[in-house]
């Protein structure tokens, strides 16, 4: 497989894995901000609003954190993809993903030889 192609694929992994927290995001901060909005109604604090306000701080700080697409202008200039052509440290999750995703397909392709 070409560097190129490997680059694609794992920012496509990458991206799935991005689109995939921000909806368990979505999913998580729904009834919290509702449970935390009919708190706040039922026993306000100094400031009406104060824990519904706090949810919705702590999704906007996950979503800058998150950055889903914030890498593409960058990967848009070149072949090197979102992250550079260099592979990703095997330690963090993204590295394990990447060599799982890559070992499968060279297994697959090695299979292919022999047949």
């Amino acid at each position: 497989m070409q560097s190129t192609e490997r680059i694609l694929l794992r920012d496509l992994a990458i991206f799935q894995l991005k689109l995939f927290l921000d909806g368990l995001k979505d999913v998580v901060l729904a009834p919290v901000s509702i449970v935390a909005a009919g708190i706040d109604l039922v026993l306000p604090g100094k400031r009406q609003g104060h824990r519904f306000y706090a949810v919705m701080r702590m999704g906007e700080r996950f979503d800058r954190w998150l950055s889903l697409f914030s890498a593409a202008n960058r990967a848009e200039g070149g072949d090197d993809g979102l992250f550079g052509p260099e592979r990703a440290d095997p330690d963090s999750m993204l590295g394990r993903i990447e060599s799982m995703l890559f070992d499968q397909m060279e297994r697959g392709r090695g299979t292919q030889r022999a047949a």
